[in-house]
């Protein structure tokens, strides 16, 4: 890596194939900056059992503890393993960018709702995977194909990772932070990029306007800038 020459280490959301991130990662690497795209166990690595979101934590500090402070840029549920990894360790990080991260708890009638369906679909178990017609309602009714998509072992991790909530621990974020949202996710609403401009203090938020929950796949060039003109 040339001495001019930034690094940005990457956590991708909750998917199993990264192939659409490569324009991102191109454009990136034409302005020299060298992304690092890891490899999160349960989706684009093994994992051998559930994991917690302090796994995850757990899991990058022994990823990057040797090297100088990192630039870490998390998407969904990558920015909310980057959003606790900021929290617990704030020595080894010294810029955070969040890209329409998970985190903020929701406790309004859907939100329950979806977490009630998925406590019902783990407690039926087989009865439940051997019933069709009451799986396909239960997961209508989650609203969440990811879960339904999901194998055992990234179900229960899932369970663990939604039921963090980690909007009371905000404050304790140091690293200079900045939020980048598409005002038109319906997956993390643009309320909680709100919520964590108003809860980080070194924080910034940079709003896509007709972006949606992946901004870097669908206005890739303006999420690059944004990080382009504020990565040190």
């Amino acid at each position: 890596m040339g001495a001019l020459e930034k690094k940005i280490y990457i956590l991708h959301g909750w998917t199993t194939d990264v192939t659409r991130w490569e324009p991102f990662l191109t454009e990136l690497k034409n302005l020299k900056i060298t992304p690092i795209l890891l490899p999160i166990p349960g989706l684009t690595a093994p994992l051998d059992k559930p994991w917690g979101l302090d796994d995850y934590v757990q899991w990058l500090y022994e990823i990057v503890n040797k090297e100088p402070k990192i630039a870490l840029l998390g998407h969904s549920n990558g920015g909310r393993i980057a959003l606790s990894f900021a929290i617990k360790y704030p020595e080894e990080i010294n810029q955070l960018f969040l890209l329409d991260s998970a985190g903020i708890y929701h406790n309004d009638f859907i939100s329950r709702t979806k977490r009630n369906a998925f406590r019902t679909i783990s407690k039926l178990g087989k009865k439940f995977t051997n019933n069709s017609s009451a799986k396909n309602l239960l997961y209508k009714i989650a609203q969440e194909s990811d879960y339904k998509n999901a194998n055992l072992i990234q179900q229960e991790t899932m369970k663990k990772l939604i039921a963090v909530d980690l909007l009371p621990k905000l404050s304790e974020v140091k690293a200079q932070t900045y939020i980048i949202w598409g005002k038109n996710d319906h997956v993390t609403p643009y309320t909680d990029a709100l919520i964590l401009k108003s809860g980080i203090q070194n924080s910034k938020l940079f709003t896509i306007t007709d972006g949606a929950h992946s901004p870097q796949f669908t206005h890739t060039s303006d999420v690059v800038n944004i990080i382009k003109e504020n990565l040190v």
